[in-house]
Order: structure tokens, then C-alpha cells, then sequence
């Protein structure tokens, strides 16, 4: 278990060849199935590199707007497809390609959803709280978003916002 402590802003649509030359970057496509779960949010994910794939079960309790306690493990291609069957009901499967990056010391996510044209929405885990986020220059922000429970990649399996609420 560890306390992840992150920023999330929508942003307008990146450059992906901005992205592409940074520190460390990759890029994966993901897909994220929400379960049923007594307490805080458990998921589970498929997250596909060019050379292999990686599918994880994920429980996690928020502690407050920015930071949340998260229990994660690696599970095998048979646990996931037997967790997909309970799946949490009146969600979808959410897909997003995902582009990690490092810059100013900090490591960066950028989630382009198929759903949306000209933004996306980028997080960035901090050290501690009092940390302020370096935004990178190639990046703009619409509108900061941490702790809005209706940009949380569990409300957007149930009802995806529309750009039309930002733009």
C-alpha cells in the first residue's frame, strides 16, 4: 500500500511529437473496468505497450481532494478476465492512450480519451503535499480539476463529461 498524492488538470489536446522526446516516455493504450466494491474504488486494468502487456487489480481510498491510499497488484490475463465479469453495474469500459512522461522532476500522465477531440487530461504525482506541479511548457491548462469527483476516471465510466463543460 502506498499514499499517492497528485494534481489532475484538463488540458488542451497535446503535440504528441512535444511528448514523444521527453525524459523516459512511453506511451500505452488502457483499459480500465470498474468493480463493485464496499469501500473506495477497485478496478482493474489492461494496459498494452509495444512489447507486452500488463494487467493489474487496483483498490483505492481516498483521503482527502489529493491524495488517496492505493493498494495495487499484478494479476494474471485469467483474473482479469474473471474479474471483468463484475464489472460495476451501469459503467463502461474506459479506454484512454495514455503518454508518460518526466520533466521538472516530476512524472507526468497524459489521458487521451476517444471521446473528446481537442483536450485531455493530464496528472502528475507529487512528493508531498506541499509540492506545487511545474507544469511543462508544451502543456496548457483549461481548468485544474483534482478532487472534482466528476473528472475521476470511476464517475467517467458512468457518464463521460462533454468538452462543452470546459471549451
Amino acid at each position: 500500500m502506498s499514499i499517492e498524492i497528485e494534481r489532475k488538470y484538463i488540458i488542451k489536446k497535446p503535440e504528441i511529437e512535444n511528448l514523444v522526446g521527453k525524459e523516459s516516455y512511453s506511451v500505452s493504450e488502457i483499459e480500465q473496468i470498474y468493480l463493485e466494491s464496499d469501500s473506495g474504488t477497485h478496478r482493474i486494468r489492461k494496459r498494452s505497450y509495444a512489447d507486452r502487456t500488463v494487467f493489474t487489480e487496483t483498490r483505492k481510498i481516498r483521503i482527502d481532494k489529493i491524495s488517496s491510499v492505493e493498494d495495487e497488484r499484478e494479476i494474471t490475463e485469467n483474473e482479469y478476465n474473471e474479474l471483468k465479469k463484475k464489472q460495476k453495474k451501469n459503467t463502461v469500459v474506459l479506454k484512454k492512450t495514455r503518454h508518460v512522461f518526466f520533466e521538472n522532476g516530476q512524472i507526468f500522465e497524459v489521458d487521451i480519451y476517444p471521446e473528446w477531440k481537442r483536450t485531455a487530461i493530464m496528472e502528475t504525482e507529487l512528493k508531498n503535499r506541499t509540492t506545487q506541479a511545474e507544469i511543462p511548457a508544451c502543456i496548457e491548462i483549461i481548468k485544474e480539476v483534482t478532487g472534482i469527483k466528476e473528472y475521476t476516471n470511476a464517475e467517467m465510466s458512468k457518464s463521460f463529461p462533454s468538452e462543452s463543460e470546459f471549451m
